[in-house]
């Protein structure tokens, strides 16, 4: 058992019974992935980012160990997928993803007939490979799936916990398994959800992360990050987001996950306006948006940091 991820929850001031019942839950459930062959086992992920928000962390604890399915709704920015991975690692669970687009099929998510070179075999999806093995499935932007894979979905999250795929046995929803849905606002493709989809969910409505809690990821994650610095792009966020919240441009470049990566560039030695302009303002790709955000960035982060003025020795 990982115990660096319950130490931060402790830390965090999750509350004890709930990391308490993790621990009993993945005493039960732990053995179903105890085969050394097991490849799930290599699906359990191990996240290089925390999601940071106490309360946050309590109430999908709590539903997940009541069984429910979690569907993570907000705006970008939100640590939605940084979550879902976090869940993942604290319960002990391997993880599938799964992208929903306009051409997602039943067969992408529960899988197809294909020919092993003696018979044909049903191959499992990600879905059917999360139920069998009492995985967690990640439905990312799920109010972007067409009709064919919301009824995959429907089954697969009824009560009675069973997927029947045709001409084939029924497939059974391990104890185990969870599924937990992310899900965007007024992105171009996406719908509202039914009623009988969204009954089939805890909801959480996803904060965006404070500045406090900003720069504490950004501490965590960059230990030798001189404090001025940090400072300034935890500013550098918030301005972005400012400005996407007025609609003075769109959340392109308001990507928390963009400005880590332009970090991690600049501790590879690339200057700080470059990485920066790879990792947000490109995001964008009207031209005048782009010099609205790089404006932005012009005005609080000089171009020419190196290395070695980000971070200490």
């Amino acid at each position: 058992m990982n115990d660096e991820i319950f130490q931060f929850l402790e830390g965090e001031g999750v509350k004890h019974e709930l990391l308490d019942s993790v621990r009993s839950f993945r005493k039960e459930h732990d053995p179903e992935l105890a085969a050394d062959n097991d490849p799930a086992k290599d699906r359990i992920p191990s996240p290089k980012t925390r999601f940071y928000g106490t309360e946050i962390w309590n109430q999908a604890i709590a539903a997940i160990l009541c069984g429910e399915n979690l569907l993570l709704a907000g705006p970008k920015a939100t640590g939605k997928n940084i979550l879902a991975e976090n869940l993942a690692e604290l319960f002990g669970r391997p993880l599938w993803n799964v992208s929903f687009h306009i051409n997602a099929t039943a067969q992408d998510l529960i899988g197809s007939d294909t020919y092993n070179g003696e018979r044909v075999i049903f191959r499992d999806g990600p879905i059917t490979q999360a139920a069998k093995k009492g995985g967690f499935a990640v439905l990312d932007e799920i109010n972007m799936a067409r009709n064919e894979s919301l009824a995959v979905l429907h089954a697969a999250l009824d009560y009675r916990r069973v997927i029947d795929v045709p001409g084939y046995e029924p497939i059974a929803v391990s104890p185990a398994a969870r599924f937990i849905a992310t899900m965007n606002y007024g992105y171009a493709g996406t719908r509202d959800l039914n009623e009988a989809l969204c009954s089939r969910f805890a909801i959480l409505s996803m904060p965006m992360i404070t500045e406090d809690n900003l720069r504490r990821l950004l501490r965590s994650t960059f230990p030798n990050i001189r404090e001025e610095i940090l400072g300034q792009f935890v500013k550098l966020f918030f301005e972005i987001a400012d400005k996407a919240e007025n609609a003075e441009i769109s959340e392109r470049a308001l990507d928390l996950r963009g400005l880590l990566d332009a970090i991690r560039l600049m501790q590879m030695g690339i200057l700080s306006g470059d990485a920066l302009t790879m990792c947000l303002t490109n995001k964008t790709f009207d031209s005048y948006e782009r010099k609205l955000v790089q404006d932005v960035i012009d005005a609080r982060i000089p171009g020419d940091l190196t290395k070695e003025t980000i971070f200490e020795s």
